[in-house]
């Protein structure tokens, strides 16, 4: 099962365990969409990894094998899950208990707030000849603002511990023994606050950012998967699975 739910009093734990990487596919997107859902009598909800990683991202090697096909099924569920997080009306914290790489980055900022314990975080899609989709451009821009966006997703970067508080991309530092505690308390604290008005001032936050995805979408989404299918993107796919994750 690739994302187990479990509760801790008022609080719903969905926590990813899916292969070494903990790797969006078809399977996990699916999943995650879910287990929200599941969780949905839950007051808040914490979002952790299995093992020493949260979410090494997309499962490149599925796309490698899968090809064009595979990309035209995956990719809406991609954003379906994302957005699953983004807009969910309660608190969700992540407690990044490893690496957050590219989708598993996007994944973290679609949360309210990111303990992280150990492992770096960063964006590195273009690294792999990918573009990114455009619900998760907007999460990372709610989450990090505009300014940042191209340092963060030219360079491809990855940031821990203090440089990551320091660059925004986390909200604060812990041990790595205690991320899941931790990320359990500010998501017992949050989910304790009045839900309505809660979710009514989320909902203020992020409603710029739900709007322009909800508006371009549609125009954006079939340019996306025409780069990702293309000879070029699959290619480069290719060579970076097997230079970086052979």
């Amino acid at each position: 099962m690739p994302i187990i739910l479990d509760s801790h009093d008022d609080v719903a734990v969905l926590r990813i365990d899916h292969g070494g990487g903990n790797t969006l596919d078809t399977e996990s997107c699916r999943q995650l969409v879910l287990r929200m859902e599941e969780a949905e009598s839950a007051r808040a909800l914490v979002l952790t990894g299995t093992g020493g990683i949260f979410c090494a991202g997309v499962d490149l090697k599925r796309v490698r094998d899968g090809g064009a096909a595979y990309v035209s099924e995956f990719l809406p569920l991609l954003s379906d899950a994302l957005l699953a997080v983004f807009g969910c009306p309660r608190p969700v914290v992540a407690a990044l208990n490893g690496h957050a790489i590219a989708g598993g980055a996007v994944l973290a900022a679609a949360c309210d707030h990111r303990v992280l314990g150990r492992g770096t975080i960063g964006v590195t899609e273009l690294l792999a000849g990918l573009p990114f989709p455009l619900a998760a451009l907007e999460i990372l821009r709610c989450a990090y603002g505009t300014t940042p966006l191209p340092s963060l997703t030219y360079s491809g970067e990855t940031r821990g511990g203090e440089e990551a508080l320091a660059h925004g991309l986390v909200d604060e530092l812990v041990p790595p023994e205690e991320v899941l505690e931790r990320a359990i308390g500010v998501a017992a604290r949050l989910g304790a606050l009045p839900a309505e008005p809660f979710a009514h001032t989320k909902a203020q936050i992020r409603q710029p950012f739900h709007e322009r995805i909800a508006e371009y979408r549609h125009s954006d989404d079939p340019q996306v998967e025409r780069l990702w299918r293309s000879p070029e993107a699959l290619a480069a796919v290719r060579s970076y699975v097997d230079r970086v994750l052979r």
